[in-house]
């Protein structure tokens, strides 16, 4: 799974902060470099740029951004194209042939490509203004319904999942923390998107978490073929 990484999620009066960004088997933990992704940032107001060129780090990427101001920002891998595989059809799911592992006798072998997103929020001073929360419109997202920047243990976030800009519905989300490798609970647990696109999740403690949704859609929408995505959303809680 993707994660970016801030190196604070409250940058205090910092205008500059760098982030890391991998992916991992466990929430945080990096072990493959994230290459060609097309980081950006979202400021308060909403408008988004690239950022600079990252560097590699063995088995991270590192990238620095700029806070000007006061505010929320989005820091962001942006929506980056990965590997191409195989998947097929099982019931109202696609499945994935796994590395090394022979499909199913007679179905029907498509191609995939596997698309990969990883958000976080920082906050730099006062909140204000809530422009880095506006959905992009177009592939799989996590949208806070609540301030990701101002959780406390035990307090109850919101969340929406949209695809295309439209809310998606009875998609499994999944909220690992980084404390799991240590004591054994990786996973907060599992919550299904409801008629809205919105799923509701309780940190039970402080620290670092990552949200992971997926959604292989049934309509082609990559060149050559179908596309499997992965989102998340990485959150500190206090």
């Amino acid at each position: 799974m993707p994660y970016v990484l801030p190196a604070l999620f409250d940058a205090g009066s910092r205008t500059q902060i760098t982030l890391e960004a991998s992916f991992t088997e466990d929430a945080f933990r990096p072990e493959i470099a994230m290459r060609d992704a097309p980081f950006e940032i979202t400021a308060p107001d909403g408008r988004t740029t690239r950022l600079a060129a990252p560097a590699l780090a063995g088995d991270r990427t590192i990238a620095q951004a700029s806070l000007p101001s006061d505010g929320i920002y989005r820091l962001s891998s942006g929506q980056r194209a990965g590997r191409s595989g195989k998947m097929y059809r099982k019931g109202d799911d696609w499945v994935m042939v796994g590395e090394g592992a022979a499909p199913p006798t007679g179905v029907t072998l498509v191609d995939v490509r596997s698309m990969t997103l990883a958000d976080s929020y920082v906050v730099r001073g006062r909140p204000g203004a809530k422009g880095a929360f506006t959905p992009r419109g177009k592939a799989l997202e996590i949208r806070p319904l609540t301030d990701p920047t101002a959780l406390s243990a035990r307090d109850v976030a919101r969340f929406e999942i949209l695809y295309d800009g439209k809310p998606l519905v009875g998609r499994t989300v999944t909220m690992f923390r980084e404390a799991g490798l240590y004591d054994g609970r990786k996973q907060v647990g599992q919550v299904t998107s409801d008629a809205a696109g919105t799923v509701v999740v309780t940190p039970p403690d402080p620290g670092r978490y990552l949200v992971l949704v997926r959604h292989r859609p049934a309509t082609p929408n990559t060149s050559g073929g179908y596309a499997s995505y992965t989102t998340t959303l990485a959150l500190e809680v206090g």
